[in-house]
């Protein structure tokens, strides 16, 4: 499940659900106006900075747009294992 932290305007964020809609992805959108949202960030991540991704598929999470957009371009294109045409290293370390 993918779960994306925003703030209203956040031009940030903005891009990677821009980035996401290409992809046909969606999101569980956690807006931190809600003040129990930004709590919640703040003890997952450690401070209230937006955009913040949550895979909890692969138990990865991050902050930074761009980031953000190349991990799920990475993993959730529709060539998963390339990017710009380069390999990415499988979990053993050998390229796929």
């Amino acid at each position: 499940m993918l779960t994306l932290f925003v703030k209203s305007g956040c031009p940030y964020c903005a891009k990677v659900l821009m980035a996401a809609e290409e992809l046909g992805l969606s999101f569980e959108e956690k807006n931190i106006a809600d003040d129990a949202v930004a709590e919640e960030l703040i003890a997952l991540g450690g401070t209230r900075q937006v955009p913040y991704l949550v895979d909890s598929d692969r138990s990865v999470a991050m902050y930074e747009s761009d980031d953000i957009v190349e991990y799920l371009r990475a993993h959730y294109g529709s060539h998963p294992l390339e990017t710009e045409g380069e390999t990415v290293p499988a979990h053993d370390g050998e390229e796929l």
